[in-house]
């Protein structure tokens, strides 16, 4: 019995099955490809188009926000020294606060545009430059605090939901708590007065003494021994949230059906949770750090002021004292941009690791 010629014509994927099987498999592997590849284009335009539209709010809300606070940044400047009614009216006239509110969001917009953000009231520069200046001690100090918080609460809640119910659980629950609860500036208080002030183990502001000599090693070991009490601040207060977050996540697999199958092969229990259970347990805390990275390059304000550490969270925060409108726009545009560069990451990369996301 013959195959009618023309069915073959209308049908290219029976005929190729009937001719060639591997011709078969190499077109559906080609096909399911393009259709992933166009399916993955389809989820990351749609979550760029939506961090541009959070980028776009910024930016506008950025400009009206501090406005609203009030505060006259002319009579911040001014405080300290006798001034007449004509030169406070030239010193408005030159920071351009005189212009109607509708024009300097205008120029605002201009020099967004631009790359520009402006002249800092205070210490009239350019705002870019002061925020490149502060980056590095920024992201020494939340970097190094977010590398321990996650190493060290990935360990404890793995350890502390593998053993539910167990002392260690119940201890590190507690610690994890309390220190989630406490207020930063104020656990960053009690760290000066322990370790600072009686025991005077560390210095308690700054990041490098004035007397420290010339050279990169005696620089580099002054910055550490001035960075310990800040990361010790910023780890105890972050990493109780990957402690519990790791935790729920390992209760949840911890009676799945194939970690019972791993069991019943005979791996050992340690085993069984390092490279069957963990893995599975880590998608939550990878959206939980790649949020937190958006908060390594915007810094940490409470901290950085707690411990005078001269990064972008005390730049901020010494810019809302004046207000330096230009400095608190531009640190408030460029935190909100890491968080939501880091937000859209962690939604491309959370596609990649979690199959439900992909076929969702």
């Amino acid at each position: 019995m013959s195959m009618d010629p023309s069915l073959v014509a209308e049908s290219p994927g029976a005929a190729s099955k009937s001719s060639d099987g591997s011709s078969v498999s190499s077109g559906g592997g080609h096909s399911g490809s393009a259709a992933a590849g166009r399916g993955f284009a389809k989820y990351a335009l749609a979550k760029l188009g939506g961090a541009a539209v959070s980028l776009l709010m910024v930016v506008f809300s950025a400009f009206f926000l501090f406005r609203v606070l009030g505060g006259d940044p002319v009579d911040a400047l001014t405080r300290d020294v006798p001034t007449t009614p004509a030169e406070r009216a030239a010193l408005r006239h030159r920071l351009g606060l005189d212009q109607p509110l509708s024009l300097q969001f205008v120029h605002y917009l201009q020099g967004v545009l631009t790359g520009d953000l402006g002249q800092s009231y205070q210490y009239q520069q350019p705002v870019t430059s002061l925020i490149g200046a502060r980056l590095g001690a920024t992201v020494l100090l939340t970097g190094t605090a977010l590398v321990l918080a996650v190493s060290l609460g990935l360990w404890i809640g793995t350890r502390a939901g593998w053993r539910q119910g167990s002392r260690f659980d119940k201890v590190q629950v507690g610690v994890s708590l309390t220190l989630w609860s406490a207020p930063t500036f104020w656990f960053g208080m009690i760290v000066i007065m322990a370790f600072g002030r009686y025991l005077g183990l560390f210095p308690v502001n700054g990041m490098v003494s004035p007397y420290t000599p010339d050279g990169f090693w005696p620089q580099a070991l002054d910055t550490l021994h001035h960075l310990v009490l800040p990361v010790l601040t910023m780890t105890a207060v972050i990493y109780a949230q990957y402690v519990l977050v790791m935790r729920s996540s390992i209760l949840d697999e911890k009676d799945a059906d194939y970690l019972v199958t791993a069991r019943a092969k005979g791996l050992r229990d340690d085993d069984v949770r390092r490279r069957h259970a963990v893995p599975n347990a880590l998608l939550p805390t990878v959206t939980l750090v790649f949020l937190q990275l958006g908060g390594v390059v915007g810094g940490a304000i409470l901290t950085e002021t707690v411990f005078s550490w001269p990064g972008l969270g005390l730049l901020a925060y010494q810019a809302l004292r004046i207000p330096d409108l230009p400095l608190l726009q531009g640190t408030f545009l460029f935190f909100s941009t890491a968080v939501i560069l880091a937000n859209t990451a962690a939604d491309v990369v959370y596609r990649f690791l979690d199959p439900r996301v992909r076929h969702s």
